[in-house]
């Protein structure tokens, strides 16, 4: 169990905040909305009505043992930047910054922030990857243009043997086969599919369409 702080509590900090103290970790929630706060003082550790712009006030907050903190203001990017630079005086090692524009991203990389976020950025691109490819439950970007997807076989694959499935595009790695609680790493070629079985293949973004074309013709 670690400790973490999450300064903005709209949408975004707050599904980071209560996710996070789902997962059994300490949770410092801070806003200067009193409206956020008591909203979710009952879902994590602490929950503070505080302005993270004065460095005076993070300190007493003793956000600087949290393993991490995440700022997710929301639309004033004056008051993330002047956080983020609180936060880099106190000698925080790993802040992950929400950022608003493209000019805000390139500010906080400046500032040495570790990790960016886009979230309206990286829902719309999940979004359309499912209606583009909608045999992908999940996916997950790598680096080099690669990815690792979670597909549901549908009724129209069941009966194909696994080779069959898979032969066209031996580029993509299959990683595992599960079977409602049955998980194989080693997949036996002649495995014959059912509706509901899922795989999780690795491979770059064009197999990856051609297995979609191929499926979903």
């Amino acid at each position: 169990m670690a400790q973490f702080a999450v300064i903005g509590l709209g949408s975004f900090g707050a599904t980071v905040a209560t996710k996070l103290a789902m997962l059994n970790h300490d949770v410092i929630g801070i806003d200067s909305n009193k409206k956020y706060v008591e909203t979710f003082s009952d879902q994590l550790t602490h929950a503070v009505i505080a302005d993270a712009t004065d460095e005076h006030v993070l300190k007493e907050l003793n956000i600087q043992n949290c393993e991490a903190v995440v700022v997710a203001i929301g639309e004033d990017i004056e008051a993330s930047i002047l956080c983020v630079l609180h936060l880099k005086n106190m000698g925080i090692k790993k802040i992950w910054a929400k950022a608003k524009s493209q000019a805000h991203h390139m500010i906080l990389t400046h500032l040495g922030v570790n990790k960016i976020i886009h979230p309206e950025e990286d829902m719309g691109n999940r979004v359309a990857q499912s209606l583009s490819y909608p045999m992908v439950s999940r996916y997950m970007g790598l680096e080099d243009n690669h990815f690792i997807v979670k597909i549901e076989i549908k009724k129209s694959q069941q009966g194909e043997r696994f080779h069959q499935l898979m032969s066209h595009v031996p580029e993509i790695k299959t990683i595992l086969h599960k079977r409602g609680k049955e998980v194989s790493y080693n997949i036996d070629p002649n495995l014959i599919m059912q509706e509901g079985d899922i795989l999780v293949v690795e491979g770059e973004i064009e197999p990856l369409r051609k297995l979609s074309a191929r499926w979903f013709k």
